[in-house]
């Protein structure tokens, strides 16, 4: 998280606000020609930790060969239409200033190459978290942090264009991480060594999951990169630099809680293959809570001091970035309690009707914000209209959940969405009594940090816990203690 921070600031004064928002622009154009790959992670995924859960090794390794293939085919795709729809939309109806369309084509050119380096790795990597390996996922996201700060330092160091640099430094590290991934698993997982293999009824079933997964994947793209393009055609690069900034923030923040369901995902799916839908409940809700908590921790403080934060990460502020920032983390907040209704849904395979439903309820992200636009509203709107519909999407996620396998609503209302609520305003009505009454400054800072991780974790415990679960912490804490005083005896007993 603090390499990431320094990062994005580093590149920010490097780069220069207009040219930040040219990167985070162009190459966001990429990412909505990403939506065949992203479908396909998910699919990946599912099926992995599918086959896991059914013991059945040969299954996991056709399956890893024939999407592997899949993979291939869609990496063509993708760089036709990135060389053809997406080159003339950026020469013809970007909103790039006067003497950096050369640069931008040079960004997109090396976005196009960092995509698909990315895109072989998702195999990879869905292989490791279907394994559960979350030791070595840890270490290659450690190593790609720091990879991603070392180039970052040496852009101040050659006589050549920064935008251009960067993109190509990027590309560097995406290569990197990618043969990381390859050579751990090769290593580790006698599945992941590739050989040509074709089966039409897996290949339809695959394809069928992720076809209708892809309406999904769509809405989510249009939510976030066609608003980015949106606001670029009403109001410039400037405004694409403070909603870049405020995701950076948004992304360093929710890693932590990200990070925590995707070791937490693959189980949802296990428990589902193996038919313990109680088990797979009790998970859903547990993890449904704890990212929010962990989120929500992490995520106070800033919503509290962000323009000092901001004001001392960053030696200039775009104009909007504190409020974007506000509302972007609010919005994750919310969509980090979906996160494993989602795997829930996913792991069924039936996702026809889900997809429909909910990824059409997200698809009115862009009329919406386009019609408030026109209308002359701000651009902090467009994230406004996202929080609303993801508040709307959560109980949409929840009432398919009931059809679909019977999940019990009610009881995951009174036990994770009540409780959250409580916990939230309890939590932020103390730190913000404390907060208004601080002088400004670091010290006031660290004040509500240190006071926001030990009264939400009071609340928590108190609070958002089962009695079942208050007895597991304690257990835990009680044996790492145990295990604490047998070590500091036996190196006394060693000397």
């Amino acid at each position: 998280m603090g390499v990431s921070l320094y990062s994005v600031r580093i590149v920010l004064n490097s780069l220069g606000p207009s040219d930040y928002g040219i990167y985070s622009v162009v190459g966001g154009i990429i990412v909505m020609f990403s939506f065949l790959s992203s479908t396909m992670a998910a699919a990946s995924q599912r099926f992995f930790s599918f086959a896991l859960g059914r013991g059945d090794f040969d299954q996991l390794k056709k399956l890893f060969s024939l999407t592997m293939t899949i993979y291939v085919i869609i990496g063509i795709i993708i760089v036709v239409l990135a060389e053809t729809i997406g080159l003339w939309f950026l020469n013809s109806k970007m909103n790039i200033p006067a003497g950096r369309i050369h640069a931008a084509n040079w960004v997109y050119q090396f976005a196009i190459l960092s995509f698909m380096m990315t895109m072989f790795t998702i195999p990879y990597n869905a292989l490791i978290i279907a394994h559960e390996q979350m030791e070595a996922f840890a270490y290659i996201s450690i190593i790609e942090a720091v990879l991603k700060l070392l180039i970052v330092l040496l852009l101040d160091f050659f006589h050549f264009d920064k935008l251009k640099l960067y993109a190509l430094l990027v590309f560097c590290v995406t290569t990197i991480v990618t043969l990381l991934n390859r050579t751990y698993c090769r290593k580790r997982f006698s599945e992941s060594k590739l050989s040509f293999y074709w089966d039409s009824g897996m290949f339809k079933e695959v394809i069928g999951y992720s076809g209708w997964n892809l309406m999904g994947t769509i809405a989510v793209l249009i939510r976030d990169q066609g608003t980015n393009i949106l606001l670029n055609l009403f109001f410039g690069t400037l405004i694409n630099a403070a909603r870049g900034i405020a995701f950076q923030v948004n992304s360093v923040i929710s890693q932590f809680s990200n990070n925590f369901l995707v070791s937490v995902n693959p189980q949802i799916v296990k428990y589902y293959a193996g038919g313990k839908r109680e088990e797979m409940f009790s998970l859903v809700f547990r993890s449904s809570k704890f990212a929010f908590f962990l989120l929500f921790t992490l995520s106070l403080p800033v919503l509290l001091e962000t323009k000092f934060i901001l004001s001392v990460w960053l030696k200039s502020l775009p104009d909007q970035v504190v409020l974007f920032t506000r509302l972007i983390i609010i919005n994750a907040l919310i969509d980090s309690v979906s996160i494993p209704l989602i795997t829930s849904a996913l792991a069924t395979g039936k996702i026809r009707r889900y997809q429909i439903i909910v990824g059409g309820i997200m698809l009115l992200n862009l009329p919406i914000s386009l019609l408030l636009l026109k209308l002359g509203f701000p651009a902090y709107i467009t994230i406004c209209v996202a929080i609303f519909i993801s508040v709307i999407n959560l109980f949409s996620r929840l009432w398919m959940l009931k059809e679909m396998i019977q999940f019990p609503v009610i009881e995951y209302l009174k036990k994770v969405i009540i409780r959250i609520l409580i916990i939230a305003f309890f939590a932020y009505f103390i730190i913000w009594t404390l907060q208004v009454r601080l002088p400004a400054g670091f010290g006031k800072l660290v004040i509500i940090t240190i006071a926001d991780i030990l009264i939400i974790t009071i609340l928590v415990y108190f609070l958002g816990m089962s009695k079942i679960e208050r007895h597991k912490v304690k257990q835990m804490v009680a044996g790492k203690l145990t295990q604490a005083r047998l070590s500091k005896k036996n190196n006394k007993h060693n000397r």
